[in-house]
């Protein structure tokens, strides 16, 4: 589906544990991988410096990315100083990186805009797709089981879709990157769709419930027109708790979204099904910015 990635580790959320998957990788569907991983300036004194000590650190660590390389794969390994978020764009654009792969714990909305994170920070800033991956589930991964999830990473994707203009983006941008997906990189999609029960009265739901399956076969047409394989389903409910639901059924690999960007007040005050899912779920998440 990918064929450059960009992997960005700052140590503790176990995608640097992905050196060792180098050949799973490139198995997925990925030609090229880059390892990032920014070292904050030394800033004990009063002119902030480089932390040579640490960046050597660093360098070694990943270079074992470095040592089984793949006939036909190119794997990097990048290592900066400063802040992650002013140096990822750069580095995205010297290796033309078409995905980028981050690890960020669940944090609610409060703790985020207090402590920050580097993975929404990308959501909000970068126009390239990111996949996000959980420290809690990747550092408990044995190896054996990492690779199989290397080789998987997009093999099975749950869409949810809602004729809006997010779901038909998100679909479009799928489309464009099975097309030139490698072989078995992408082979399987789930439409789902949620009516959201909270708000619709009983003579609706059987209205609404026929205008979905419609607007689903329409989109299950066109993805199989490119060799997927694809599922659908209408769902009454809880839109996040009957997705995450569908994801353990059918051995989802990632749940894909697309969302605009949205203020922080917003953000504080207006829960979105795309924020909720990205601060609430377990699963791997591939996020497509608008």
């Amino acid at each position: 589906m990918f064929h450059s990635a960009l992997v960005c580790t700052d140590f503790s959320d176990g995608l640097d544990r992905l050196t060792g998957c180098i050949a799973n990788l490139v198995q997925g569907g990925l030609s090229r991988i880059v390892f990032f991983h920014s070292v904050p300036l030394w800033t004990e004194g009063n002119i902030p410096r480089i932390d040579k000590e640490k960046v050597a650190a660093a360098q070694a660590h990943l270079s074992k990315a470095l040592t089984q390389v793949p006939a036909g794969a190119d794997v990097k390994v990048e290592i900066v100083s400063g802040n992650a978020l002013d140096n990822i764009p750069q580095v995205i654009e010297q290796y033309q990186c078409d995905v980028i792969l981050v690890g960020t714990p669940i944090k609610n909305l409060v703790q985020e805009k207090m402590f920050g994170s580097t993975s929404l920070g990308l959501i909000k800033s970068l126009k390239k797709p990111i996949m996000i991956l959980r420290p809690q589930i990747v550092s408990t991964y044995t190896r054996e089981e990492l690779a199989l999830r290397c080789r998987h990473l997009w093999r099975y994707l749950l869409l949810p879709y809602n004729g809006s203009d997010e779901a038909k983006y998100l679909v479009e941008q799928v489309k464009a990157f099975a097309q030139d997906a490698p072989q078995g990189a992408i082979a399987n999609c789930f439409l789902l769709s949620v009516l959201d029960n909270s708000g619709i009265q009983r003579i609706q739901i059987e209205y609404l419930q026929k205008e979905a399956e419609e607007k689903l076969a329409k989109v299950k047409e066109e993805l199989e027109a490119l060799g997927l394989t694809v599922k659908t389903a209408v769902k009454i409910g809880n839109p996040l708790s009957e997705t995450l639901d569908i994801a353990v059924k059918e051995d989802i690999s990632a749940i894909a979204i697309a969302s605009k960007p949205r203020n922080q007040l917003l953000e504080l005050t207006v829960h979105s099904y795309a924020s909720d899912l990205l601060h609430r779920s377990w699963f791997p998440t591939l996020f497509f910015p608008m």
